[in-house]
């Protein structure tokens, strides 16, 4: 027995000691890593407000970015915090699949398509954050597929909202438009957030969140009626076990919003959040404890209403939300295609011009 444990113990300590070589490999593996430069050193385009330095420089080769998640510049936690939120997303799919059966059970789909989504928006967001330094035309590209993520996300969220928490009176009342309205939606989010990121060059910047916001609030505010609904108007609302979780999804979402919007850390203490307390960063944190909290509501909804969605949707209403989704998604890259295109034309003629 004492054999047994000290074998392990010695090779316990072998591990530990290669993890304390992972660095030392790395610098290995890429010697001639460049630091990170001032917003001096970069093209207009690439600067953020209130953030001074920490930028990586551009036109570097792909693996430069690619190992830059290893380094100290002021995208860091944008990646971070969505790639740790991608993996808690992964586990939580995991755990959902030992009790719901997606392939057996068609009430479940929405769920699914929740689920997917969110795995989908925050993979896209990281590799916005941690590719779109490149160039002009890979920032066009990878945050065009950002906010392709979410569009689909906005979606993926009308759906659950709609399958599983809607009450019967509000149901009778919306059910013929409710979902047309919701891709809609999506598809003019999608739009708005890349026409925002494309006229950033010649047009102010509010122009740019105006863009970008108007459209997820109109968004928004579709997807939700169903949860305010059932807490404002059913009596046994907030005693129901996912109205909490419903009420911290709002919570975050309003507060990951803000954050959104208004860069207020920066603006009070504009170069001491370059690295570590933009308010981007926490935008990443609460939307993705937004996330968990809708999903974790949506799974409670769908164990705990199921006598009342089952009886509201028809037999093929769920394989049409999924086909919608799919739809969804095509259309929003079709979206981003098309306004990668006009990015690319727009920065083919200033090349010209220099």
């Amino acid at each position: 027995m004492t054999t047994i444990v000290m074998d392990r113990i010695c090779r316990l300590f072998i591990s530990l000691q290669q993890i304390k070589e992972v660095p030392r490999m790395l610098t290995e593996a890429a010697p001639s890593i460049p630091g990170t430069v001032r917003d001096t050193d970069v093209p207009p385009f690439f600067r953020e407000r209130f953030i001074c330095t920490g930028y990586r420089p551009l036109h570097q080769r792909w693996r430069y970015y690619f190992l830059s998640i290893f380094q100290r510049h002021n995208e860091t936690v944008n990646i971070w915090t969505h790639l740790l939120a991608l993996l808690v997303l992964l586990v939580k799919l995991c755990q959902v699949a030992e009790t719901v059966d997606f392939a057996g059970d068609r009430q479940s789909w929405p769920l699914l398509v929740l689920i997917v989504s969110a795995i989908n928006y925050t993979a896209w967001s990281v590799m916005a954050h941690l590719l779109g330094g490149k160039s002009e035309l890979c920032h066009y590209a990878f945050f065009f597929l950002d906010y392709v993520g979410v569009a689909q996300y906005q979606y993926g969220s009308v759906v659950v909202h709609y399958y599983y928490t809607i009450e019967e009176d509000f149901y009778s009342r919306v059910h013929a438009v409710f979902i047309p309205v919701a891709v809609l939606l999506s598809w003019c989010s999608c739009l708005g957030c890349c026409y925002g990121k494309y006229c950033s060059h010649f047009l102010p910047l509010w122009v740019r969140k105006v863009g970008q916001v108007t459209p997820s609030s109109l968004a928004y505010m579709w997807d939700i009626s169903p949860v305010m609904h059932r807490l404002l108007f059913n009596p046994g609302g907030l005693g129901d076990p996912a109205a909490i979780y419903h009420l911290g999804h709002i919570g975050f979402f309003i507060s990951c919003a803000f954050f959104f919007a208004y860069p207020v850390l920066e603006r009070c203490l504009p170069g001491r959040c370059d690295i570590l307390g933009q308010s981007h960063q926490l935008f990443h944190v609460l939307l993705s404890c937004c996330t968990m909290c809708q999903i974790h509501a949506s799974h409670l909804d769908y164990v705990g209403r199921r006598e009342l969605y089952e009886r509201l949707h028809e037999n093929g209403a769920a394989a049409l939300l999924v086909g919608l989704y799919v739809l969804t998604v095509l259309v929003c890259l079709l979206i981003a295609a098309f306004m990668l295109r006009k990015a690319k034309n727009m920065l083919d003629r200033q090349a010209k011009l220099k």
